[in-house]
């Protein structure tokens, strides 16, 4: 099992240049993720989620303020950071196990034991017996588990996704996010989910962050208190649900009531047949 690193953001800011003009991206964006929790951040498309993980794996560097891991700074991409993006990307010209296998190129392990690791994680993901296969004969959802896969190769402290199943249809897309809230316990790992959808969002997190944009910053945080694996049509996921989605709304979040099933029948209700 992997180490879960424990992730820091303090006061973080990000711009661009354009036209010889500042852009603000980010602003002031301060987080602490603690080993092993799971987290996902939603918000409206140009909020910044994207650049905010591209920050923590390292493929930016420009920016103020702290992005820390362990109490280390991060600079530059490690293999203690795993990411999964929307697209699998994986090479056309490898096998399944080929393409796992690259998350260890530069491991300091002998041939034996990296298949070994190769094979565990192939079996983590459900994709035993298509060790083989190339990806032209994988499903989209097959070939979203062999990304994750080799992201998880290499057992890193944390796991980024970034819309890992915006791509995919409603039923596999629902499968996956099982999938994925199962190989995160067997994992152990510390996990941060960007989504637009606050429905996965809720149901993967242990907190949602909501983040508006221009620049992106976080608006609110919301914990998820409820026991895995969650149901999706309970009222308290519903409740947890519509109280996230609410912050996208025009209706200030004092005035959105949450009630109990009781008081939402009404003081005297009766069936008629």
């Amino acid at each position: 099992m992997a180490h879960a690193g424990t992730l820091e953001i303090k006061n973080l800011n990000k711009q661009y240049t354009v036209k010889g003009e500042p852009l603000p991206v980010l602003e002031n964006i301060s987080l602490s993720i603690k080993p092993g929790e799971f987290v996902s951040i939603v918000g409206s498309s140009g909020c910044g989620k994207s650049t905010l993980l591209r920050l923590v794996i390292g493929l930016e560097q420009e920016y103020q303020g702290e992005i820390l891991l362990d109490g280390k700074r991060i600079v530059g991409t490690s293999l203690d950071r795993g990411i999964v993006f929307q697209e699998h990307r994986l090479f056309p010209w490898l096998t399944v196990e080929q393409n796992v296998g690259v998350g260890l190129l530069n491991a300091d392990l002998s041939p034996a034991q990296k298949k070994k690791t190769v094979d565990e994680h192939i079996a983590l993901v459900g994709l035993k017996g298509f060790e083989t296969a190339y990806p032209y004969q994988l499903s989209g959802g097959m070939s979203q588990r062999v990304a994750i896969a080799r992201a998880l190769v290499n057992r890193p402290e944390v796991l980024l996704l970034d819309e890992p199943f915006g791509a995919l249809d409603a039923l596999t897309r629902s499968h996956l996010q099982q999938e994925l809230q199962r190989i995160w316990e067997a994992e152990g790992i510390t996990a941060i989910l960007v989504t637009h959808d606050v429905e996965e969002a809720v149901y993967l997190g242990d907190r949602v962050v909501v983040m508006q944009p221009r620049p992106g910053r976080i608006k609110r945080i919301v914990d998820v208190p409820l026991p895995r694996s969650r149901d999706r049509g309970s009222y308290a996921f519903s409740q947890i649900k519509d109280d996230v989605l609410s912050e996208f709304s025009d209706t200030p979040h004092s005035d959105v009531k949450l009630v109990t099933p009781q008081e939402s029948l009404g003081a005297n209700w009766q069936f008629a047949w």
